[in-house]
């Protein structure tokens, strides 16, 4: 965790949110919700009953709840090695086909807070085989640069040696903050 444990976390928020989140899916088959941390979802997971399991599992399968990423954790970039970014998001892979099967695997890459990124992480999400990767932080200077020149979404070659085998489909959250663009909005009454 950033200001509390991870427990603390977990029992003050996370919890509650894929509580709700079951609840509010259930009542309008138009709703859609991502998840992107398997080890809060499996911790939450191993507590429900085998009936929520159920209701979970029928989200799943209609595409109401969708897993992004994937991973055991959205791993940091700079400073990690390939291989345990590997093995966590291998982690995070497992338990969604151990509770799901292939219906629920990630398509799209999602790092919506590491400081930093590297062509490598790109690189090893392309021979995932995600169809994408989207990130919201990157220097100011740069967003600045690619807003004006319309390139917040490119496609990154992640690896010279690998070539096109590690092209990814990328793109940086307009406007650099976790929310929507400005002006959409996700309910009535809402601006924002």
């Amino acid at each position: 965790g950033w200001q509390i444990t991870v427990d603390q976390y977990y029992y003050q928020e996370v919890q509650y949110i894929l509580d709700t989140v079951v609840e509010e899916l259930q009542k309008d088959p138009n709703r859609r919700f991502i998840y992107v941390e398997i080890a809060f979802f499996d911790r939450w997971w191993q507590q429900q009953s085998a009936s929520t399991q159920n209701i979970v599992r029928s989200l799943v399968q209609s595409g109401s709840l969708e897993f992004i990423n994937g991973g055991w954790c959205m791993n940091d970039e700079a400073a990690t090695h390939y291989n345990a970014i590997i093995d966590q998001m291998t982690e995070g892979f497992l338990v969604l086909k151990r509770a799901f099967g292939d219906r629920a695997r990630p398509r799209v890459a999602w790092h919506i807070d590491p400081f930093g990124h590297s062509a490598t992480q790109s690189a090893l999400f392309a021979q995932m085989a995600f169809d994408g990767f989207f990130f919201a932080r990157i220097d100011y200077q740069d967003r600045a640069k690619r807003t004006a020149n319309r390139t917040l979404e490119m496609i990154w070659r992640g690896s010279e040696s690998l070539g096109a085998e590690s092209d990814m489909f990328t793109g940086a959250f307009y406007g650099g903050s976790y929310g929507p663009p400005s002006g959409f909005g996700f309910g009535e009454g809402t601006d924002n």
